[in-house]
């Protein structure tokens, strides 16, 4: 299973890479070999198909509507839990079975659990597209959860937790930065789980959140690759079209983060830690929960201030003043309620990590005061409109892309016609959203400091 690091990387450059893949500039020029088509299966599963024929693969993904953020209270970590129990036994196939079925054809699968959804999904030649949907549609109603079961794979998540949490020292410092920048919001949980409610998970909790989330009316189905949109709504109504609607669920409301009004600081040392690093980190409005237009400016700033070695933090910090060995910025837009925007860097040499810090925070001050020039604005919003080409190239980027769209409040308009609205950005947007939410007094800053630092 991929860990929430490992999707957060992964994800942060699938949509840095791929919310261009279909914007109205190409759309109407576009084969039709790269036409999107959309639909819903009788049964309320929403299917959004992305042929691509150059090479005789597909990417099959499901993505279910519920994350760690949608757990009850004092359930911590049930939504990855389950992500695990998935791939055990149902009453059609014995544990494994489905795994050994995708070895044996050369495909490759996995799964991954975030803060909004869930997500399973396969590569394979075309021919076993059927094959894939079978066993998607089969354990979305029909695992067979025992005390064994649950108690076995309980055991492999709290190993997980130790092994990738407790252990890792930027883990541990990340886990507490986000309890602390999200006061009120689910998202200041680890996904995973705190270890002490996850001790506590048992078969009526699975039971309860299968039952409640794992209906065909709560999932998305991607599909891309060498397909065609006909064959795969037949092969769907065929597969997922058998499974019975479950109960309409209620709007997904979460509690509401209340106004900020102090900075505040996490810091941890630790004897494995050989060179500090500082995040410092605000809340913002994200794709679906900001207003018209801040989201994408949000993204444009990101990109301008610390979105790669062209980035104003990279040449002010790692280029002239040579002081940081590394430095950047980022702005993760897809999520259901508001997210972060994160500034980072770590010192170079003999330099202090306040060194760093104070010259970020600098960066970060020239944006809000002076904005941002007519000439890096076009810069940016050409990498962006450019990186299609390569989007293109990548099934999972496409299929990731719009799967966590459309499950945390989108739809496949937005995503098709987000490079015209990110051509619409202007300067004065750009400095406004820095000055409105780049402020160090509603910030949270985390510190990763060796153990001699930890006086300092």
């Amino acid at each position: 299973m991929t860990s929430k690091a490992e999707w957060l990387r992964a994800t942060l450059l699938a949509t840095s890479l791929a919310f261009t893949i279909t914007g109205p500039a190409l759309a109407d020029s576009a084969p039709d070999a790269f036409k999107i088509t959309d639909f819903l299966l009788d049964n309320g599963m929403e299917v959004v198909v992305i042929p691509d024929h150059r090479a005789p693969i597909v990417t099959h993904m499901v993505w279910y509507k519920i994350g760690s953020a949608d757990e009850p209270p004092g359930k911590s970590g049930i939504a990855h839990f389950f992500e695990h129990l998935m791939f055990k036994a149902t009453t059609h196939h014995a544990a494994g079975e489905f795994d050994r079925a995708i070895s044996d054809i050369g495909g490759s699968n996995n799964a991954f659990t975030s803060y909004d959804y869930t997500a399973f999904h396969e590569t394979v030649a075309p021919s076993a597209l059927e094959l894939m949907m079978s066993f998607e549609a089969d354990r979305m109603r029909n695992l067979i959860l025992t005390d064994d079961v649950i108690k076995t794979e309980r055991d492999v998540i709290l190993e997980e937790r130790r092994s990738r949490i407790d252990n890792n020292p930027q883990a541990v410092l990340d886990e507490e930065v986000d309890a602390t920048l999200w006061q009120n919001q689910p998202y200041r949980i680890p996904v995973i789980g705190w270890m002490q409610e996850m001790q506590q998970l048992n078969r009526t909790d699975a039971t309860a959140f299968y039952d409640k989330y794992y209906r065909p009316n709560n999932a998305v189905l991607i599909v891309a690759g060498d397909v065609e949109p006909d064959t795969v709504r037949a092969l769907a109504e065929k597969t997922y079209g058998k499974v019975a609607r479950g109960p309409d669920l209620p709007p997904r409301i979460r509690p509401v983060e209340p106004e900020q009004n102090t900075r505040r600081t996490v810091t941890l040392a630790d004897a494995r830690v050989s060179v500090p690093s500082f995040s410092t980190q605000w809340v913002v409005p994200s794709y679906h929960s900001g207003k018209p237009g801040e989201a994408e400016a949000l993204d444009l700033l990101a990109e301008i201030l610390g979105g790669g070695n062209r980035s104003r933090l990279y040449q002010a910090l790692v280029v002239q003043q040579g002081i940081a060995s590394n430095a950047g910025a980022y702005f993760q837009g897809t999520m259901l309620d508001d997210t972060n925007f994160t500034v980072y860097g770590a010192p170079r040499g003999d330099a202090k990590i306040a060194d760093v810090e104070a010259a970020v925070d600098a960066e970060v001050a020239r944006i809000v005061g002076d904005g941002v020039t007519p000439s890096e604005l076009e810069k940016a919003k050409d990498r962006y409109v450019r990186s299609m080409i390569f989007a293109r190239d990548k099934q999972d980027s496409m299929a990731n892309i719009y799967g966590s769209t459309l499950a945390t409040g989108g739809n496949v308009q937005d995503v098709q016609q987000w490079p015209d609205r990110i051509r619409k950005v202007t300067a004065e947007e750009v400095k406004a959203v820095a000055a409105r939410y780049l402020v160090l007094a509603r910030s949270t800053t985390g510190y990763l400091l060796p153990q001699q630092q930890a006086g300092n």
